[in-house]
């Protein structure tokens, strides 16, 4: 059976200004390829309605698992829970649950929760939440869909959460050559090894360091064996790169 598959809705307009550097892809990405969840497709979007319910709409159609980040906090243009709610047709609401958390927080702060701040229990009909133990305020999933913090540690003690509940697959294997000779003069033997294995991805990545131009090359894998054959060819035509 393949893998599951996965996307990610990165949303808000500070990532796509420049202001803010997207660290929660990268985390995500790095535990969905633990639990053997394909990412398959990345996309950023702002802080728009319909350009969120739009990008929803596609991915959730074509992928087994759509994650989002950002825009689930307390102010105006918060607006991912509506338009999450608008994606699946469905209403939206303070709901008590979600309310209790943030209540039960805010108390243990001896701080009074205010109608701002009660944003965050907002939560479309028939969702599931996503609590946290860092900020209390929950995210959710509906259907195919899992709406997370934009806050990066927030976000990861939400994936932290959320991961276990979902089905994986087959972990993927990583392995690494560096081989110091230039990109173009082994693109022909990277393709042939690339042919004969075509369970493996095979990926060629330039660099240049202190003079030497070279190729770090990774080889990807759901199949452990597959991967260090492919791997062992490599170490063949460039001997040494093997470490």
């Amino acid at each position: 059976m393949p893998n599951p598959t996965a996307a990610i809705l990165i949303i808000g307009d500070e990532i796509l200004s420049g202001r803010t550097r997207d660290a929660n892809m990268y985390h995500l990405a790095g535990e969905l390829t633990r639990v053997g969840i394909d990412l398959r497709e990345v996309r950023v979007v702002p802080d728009d309605h319909d350009a969120i319910v739009a990008a929803l709409n596609a991915l959730r159609a074509t992928h087994d698992h759509v994650f989002t980040s950002g825009g689930i906090g307390p102010t105006h243009d918060d607006i991912t829970a509506d338009a999450v709610a608008a994606a699946f047709g469905v209403g939206i609401d303070v709901r008590g649950d979600a309310r209790g958390i943030l209540e039960a927080l805010f108390a243990r702060k001896g701080i009074e929760l205010t109608e701002t701040q009660l944003r965050m229990a907002r939560i479309p009909d028939g969702a599931t939440l996503i609590v946290n133990d860092v900020s209390g305020a929950p995210g959710f999933s509906i259907g195919n869909v899992h709406v997370m913090a934009g806050v990066p540690g927030i976000f990861r003690a939400m994936v932290a959460v959320l991961l276990p509940t979902l089905r994986g697959g087959t972990p993927r294997v990583s392995r690494e050559r560096r081989i110091e000779i230039g990109e173009g003069r082994i693109a022909p033997q990277l393709a042939a090894i690339a042919a004969e294995f075509p369970g493996v991805s095979v990926g060629s990545y330039p660099f240049s360091e202190n003079g030497v131009h070279g190729t770090n090359v990774v080889v990807r894998g759901t199949d452990s064996l597959a991967v260090e054959a492919a791997l062992s060819r490599l170490d063949e035509q460039f001997p040494l790169s093997a470490s």
